[in-house]
């Protein structure tokens, strides 16, 4: 994996793990269905009116869309309504990379190397020791439903890899048409068309400014910059070398509860955390034979091509790229928590 796109990879993680307090912030005054509609439908409304639709199959769009807008936001919402702890959710969300890797074998019959099996690995152990730490803070059921979100980002991951080389950009903006009806379908199924009518009636109040700037940055940053970013990645990379990254997301998203609502990390945590980042950056590169060509920068119809010889070894810019998180995964992403702890 090349320099520039490992950068690009970790900005996602920063602006994903951002995305919990922005999205517990939000959550004081939106409910959770209602949220990501009102999110998903500020970038459909223009998608539709200004940006070319990909060149794909418009199945591709709605299958996209239903898993990492609609699987992934509704059972990681509803987790978090059920009382999942931001840091928490931080973490059990990122279950979507080994989901990925696992999903990625299976369907698409992607390889996965030694030094890849090995990070995920230790760097899956890592998450469970602090997942095994936190749980006792959390009832089963919430970390069950944000599972569930975490195999929806997994799907989505998988079903981006299959679209082919797009551009990224505008199939993160297409894909976020798919969810606005059916969240909000659900925002009056479980929420009640009364608090769906306060949240909008109070929505310009000043009360409400804080969570609508966290709303956007949620559009902003976790939509577009995430999951833009992430989609062109997923399109560039075998999905077992990009979907690690997504494991630093927690670390992010602790880091971050700590400094705006005071949740501090203990020892295991920070300790777990560091292990956590090294393992996903160890894992994502590529190892080099002297005399032997580099292989996995750009990929074309999925078959990884020649990029340039590994002697001597240097990473060089990556070729240009051929795209709700837009959950995050992230995702949402990546994730966002129902309540500021």
């Amino acid at each position: 994996m090349l320099i520039r796109d490992r950068v690009l990879a970790l900005v996602v993680a920063v602006a994903w793990g951002l995305n919990f307090p922005a999205t517990a912030i939000a959550l004081d005054h939106w409910p959770p269905f209602l949220l990501a509609a009102v999110r998903f439908t500020l970038l459909a409304v223009p998608t539709v009116l200004f940006v070319p639709r990909p060149e794909v199959r418009f199945r591709w769009i709605v299958l996209v869309g239903s898993t990492l807008g609609v699987l992934q936001f509704a059972f990681l919402y509803l987790g978090m309504a059920a009382g999942m702890p931001t840091g928490l959710a931080s973490l059990v969300i990122q279950a979507s990379a080994p989901f990925t890797v696992v999903l990625a074998g299976v369907l698409l019959r992607e390889r996965l190397s030694a030094r890849q099996v090995v990070g995920v690995s230790v760097a899956v152990v890592a998450l469970g020791v602090i997942a095994v730490h936190r749980a006792q803070t959390a009832a089963l059921l919430p970390v069950v439903l944000v599972l569930c979100g975490a195999l929806g980002w997994a799907l989505g991951n998988v079903a981006t890899r299959r679209t082919g080389p797009v551009n990224p950009l505008h199939l993160t903006l297409w894909w976020a048409v798919v969810p606005p009806v059916p969240m909000l379908a659900l925002s009056l199924l479980v929420e009640g068309p009364e608090r769906v009518g306060r949240a909008f009636g109070t929505a310009l109040t000043p009360a409400a400014l804080p969570a609508d700037l966290g709303l956007l940055y949620i559009v902003v940053a976790g939509s577009l910059v995430g999951y833009g970013i992430w989609s062109r990645l997923m399109g560039k990379y075998p999905s077992s070398t990009v979907a690690p990254f997504s494991m630093l997301v927690p670390v992010i998203g602790v880091l971050a509860s700590w400094a705006a609502f005071g949740e501090v990390p203990d020892v295991v945590e920070v300790v777990a955390g560091a292990v956590v980042v090294v393992a996903v950056l160890w894992s994502s590169r590529t190892a080099r034979v002297v005399g032997a060509p580099e292989v996995g920068a750009p990929l074309v119809h999925g078959a990884p091509t020649v990029d340039r010889p590994a002697a001597p070894p240097a990473d060089g810019p990556a070729a240009p790229p051929a795209d709700d998180p837009a959950g995050g995964p992230a995702p949402v992403s990546p994730g966002a928590p129902a309540a500021r702890r």
